[in-house]
């Protein structure tokens, strides 16, 4: 269950990171808002998924979905980067999660 809890915290990273872009530099109220609450509402299924999961590979995997689903979006919102490199970078985080979440803790 704590590794569900997790990947929800990991989405919700994704949402306030994507989410920061909009507020365009906390002028915009609602942009803001909604950031705001996707922040809190991580950190606290983070912490929530800290009861029973090694700090270590929780801070790890939440961090790493939060930075892969925040470069899928950068290039399908704002036509950030889609090179080959960047690609294969991202795919190293992702078989970094993978790796965290296989090996026993």
């Amino acid at each position: 269950m704590a590794w569900v809890v997790l990947f929800f915290a990991g989405l919700l990273e994704i949402g306030w990171a994507v989410g920061l872009k909009y507020t365009e530099g906390f002028t915009r109220l609602w942009p803001t808002v909604g950031t705001a609450v996707s922040m809190v509402l991580s950190l606290g299924l983070l912490g929530i998924a800290l009861r029973t999961l090694p700090v270590g590979t929780a801070y790890a995997v939440w961090t790493g979905i939060g930075t892969v689903g925040t470069v899928v979006l950068g290039i399908a919102l704002f036509g950030e980067s889609a090179g080959a490199l960047r690609l294969a970078c991202v795919g190293l985080i992702l078989a970094g999660i993978v790796g965290l979440k296989l090996v026993p803790g």
